[in-house]
């Protein structure tokens, strides 16, 4: 089998499986990474041990010099009942590796994050082959913003353009395909003059392979006011990158399940291809931490299984592998939510 016949594959199997079922999505991956308590010496392993800088934090690091720390934590979410695992890789592009002075080690972050996922969720696979697993490419949204000044005093200052945005996008999505994954996910946007630089970057991407991987996207609404933070409502989010060829279109971080249904009612309603979502544990409280119990919040999601809004459900910030259970366990008793007017045999996207 070719790479192009064996990623084609792979990405039939992922849409038949969210035509039969509501997909789960895994949980956090900081928030287990806290749980471990890593030290400075832990960030730095062997091999960064005489690293000049500061490391810890970098979480997307770990995947070096704790690998089977993070292989430990998808499995726990496989365990849970997880459908998709997504790498280790929020924070891996040179924008965000700046911080750490380590935007050199960009490719390999990608490439072993994704080569780890991979491993765990295909000897889940094995073991349960009705039930296959995915491995999607977590890109975030970087620490830069393309449609809005960081500097108050000079409102038409940008801190980044949108070539130096889908540069990035383009070296971190080209390793994470060579690792393995079955799809790629633009996820926590804020931005959306951002997110198109990265689907821009996956469009060439797929020109340069001579074949498409599923893209997902999920934006984030920043607070009350029902907006992202370049000031798009979720139907204007939708509009706008609708010309893209997407696999899922969602929402997850900044708000809890509860916040977050208006909004995700509005793409379900509005939009024809997959919805997904995967919300916080509720809101943080005075410390930063989310206190929103495993059942808690599998009630706030139920309405939007009884609602038929969304195709994949899964959890942000604060969710657990016991969030995770909780949700799998409720989601397998539902049908996905319908998708528009396409029949059983379209595909789901124009790029599978």
């Amino acid at each position: 089998m070719t790479q192009k016949e064996h990623f084609n594959a792979r990405g039939q199997v992922f849409a038949e499986a969210a035509r039969k079922r509501i997909l789960v999505l895994d949980g956090a991956m900081g928030t287990m990474i806290q749980a471990y308590k890593f030290t400075e010496a832990d960030y730095r392993g062997k091999r960064f041990r005489d690293f000049p800088h500061d490391l810890k934090g970098n979480n997307d690091l770990l995947s070096l010099t704790q690998g089977e720390k993070i292989k430990e934590i998808h499995a726990a979410y496989l365990e849970a009942g997880a459908d998709i695992l997504e790498t280790n890789t929020f924070n891996s592009t040179r924008i965000s590796m700046a911080d750490y002075h380590m935007e050199d080690l960009v490719p390999e972050l990608n490439e072993e994050a994704a080569r780890l996922a991979r491993s765990v969720a295909d000897e889940f696979t094995t073991r349960e082959p009705e039930k296959p697993r995915f491995v999607i490419g977590s890109m975030g949204p970087t620490n830069k913003t393309a449609s809005l000044s960081p500097d108050v005093n000079n409102p038409g200052y940008r801190a980044i353009d949108f070539d130096t945005l889908k540069a990035n996008y383009l070296e971190q999505a080209q390793a994470l395909v060579k690792g393995g994954v079955d799809g790629l996910l633009i996820e926590t946007v804020f931005d959306t003059l951002n997110a198109k630089a990265a689907l821009f970057a996956c469009m060439e991407l797929f020109d340069e392979l001579g074949y498409p991987l599923p893209i997902l996207v999920s934006g984030t609404i920043t607070d009350a006011s029902g907006r992202t933070l370049s000031g798009q409502t979720a139907e204007a989010f939708l509009i706008s990158l609708s010309h893209a060829p997407l696999f899922s279109i969602g929402l997850n971080c900044a708000l809890g399940a509860a916040q977050l249904r208006p909004y995700l009612q509005t793409l379900s309603r509005e939009s024809e291809f997959l919805i997904s979502a995967h919300p916080n544990a509720g809101l943080p409280n005075a410390f930063g931490d989310y206190d929103q119990s495993p059942q808690e919040m599998a009630a706030q999601i139920k309405e939007y299984l009884d609602l038929n809004l969304v195709n994949i459900i899964g959890g942000c910030c604060g969710t657990t592998p016991e969030h995770i259970r909780e949700i799998a366990e409720m989601a397998k008793d539902y049908t996905p939510r319908a998708l528009g007017n396409l029949s059983n045999d379209e595909p789901l996207v124009d790029s599978l």
